[in-house]
């Protein structure tokens, strides 16, 4: 079976997993903001430890009304930018579409489900390192697993097909039956690093060079692990120790909210902190540093758009 697949937000993310299923000859459809020009007349450039890569000639389109209808569509935008789903999604969706959602935080599903009932969703981790470094020109630097899991498929075996072409296209993909799961153990590392890294300025490196800074990373990570498991999701700390065992070896890296914040765009700290937090708390447990750091980030990103035009 062969499914055609339309990628909604063409940047670190949606650059690299359709660049290797387009480099790997599945049916990609693109859609650009800024950067469709760029493309459209010179290609896609990835840059990847897996091999640099440029798709020319690109199905590459700047607005969704001129793509064709999918049986994948892969949301690889912020959630900051969802309230433009219904708006994006409808004309490029049949009947039998399902949407994957590869976005970071927590209720992410739930929310596009409310805002576009009666559709198909997925939701997606994305265990990666990359960046959006110029128009067209993605920098892939460590990492690239995929999870994936269904949220209310009417056919969730649909998702091994998806799983088997990223898998064929060199990205490893596997298939969860436990999404919720997934995305707690995606919050472990994104919680205290998305947000560190912007309050001490720092990249991950620096942050796991420095004993304190160090430390109290490590200490954030167990407060999501504990937070998760009030929620009935278990987990268990010595998650946590492998994730900083991981990120120690890992290639200096900003993580996607200290790029949003150097480049002066709304940071997703409802998604990766507000909801998990509401979350933890409705179930009994208190995540203070954690909250702390939510509440600092608030202050970031309101000063860092106070000014911007």
């Amino acid at each position: 079976m062969s499914l055609r697949y339309a990628v909604v937000g063409t940047g670190a993310l949606g650059g690299f997993y359709g660049g290797m299923l387009a480099k790997s000859r599945q049916d990609v459809h693109f859609l650009l903001n800024s950067d469709y020009q760029q493309v459209k007349e010179h290609g896609l450039l990835v840059e990847s430890v897996l091999g640099d890569f440029v798709l020319k000639p690109i199905n590459a389109y700047s607005t969704t009304t001129e793509m064709p209808k999918a049986d994948v569509v892969l949301v690889c935008l912020k959630t900051t930018n969802n309230y433009l789903l219904k708006e994006l999604l409808y004309p490029i969706m049949h009947e039998d579409t399902i949407v994957i959602l590869i976005q970071n935080g927590l209720g992410v599903e739930q929310q596009a489900a409310d805002g576009l009932p009666g559709v198909q969703i997925a939701g997606a981790l994305a265990f990666i390192c990359s960046n959006k470094v110029g128009p067209g020109h993605i920098h892939h630097l460590d990492l690239g697993r995929l999870t994936i899991g269904a949220y209310n498929l009417e056919n969730p075996s649909l998702l091994e097909q998806v799983s088997a072409d990223f898998n064929e296209a060199g990205v490893p993909c596997l298939v969860t039956d436990d999404l919720d799961q997934a995305r707690w153990q995606k919050l472990v590392w994104n919680v205290p690093f998305n947000g560190l890294t912007v309050v001490l300025n720092a990249t991950t490196d620096q942050i796991m060079a420095n004993e304190e800074s160090s430390k109290l990373a490590h200490e954030m990570m167990y407060e999501v692990v504990d937070a998760a498991n009030a929620c009935g999701v278990p987990l268990k700390r010595e998650f946590a120790d492998k994730m900083m065992a991981v990120t120690a070896k890992m290639t200096p890296y900003a993580p996607s909210m200290k790029l949003d914040y150097d480049h002066k765009r709304p940071m997703e700290i409802d998604a990766i902190y507000s909801q998990p937090i509401a979350h933890a708390v409705k179930n009994g447990f208190k995540m203070a540093k954690v909250e702390m750091l939510e509440k600092q980030l608030h202050f970031y990103n309101s000063m860092n758009l106070k000014y911007t035009v």
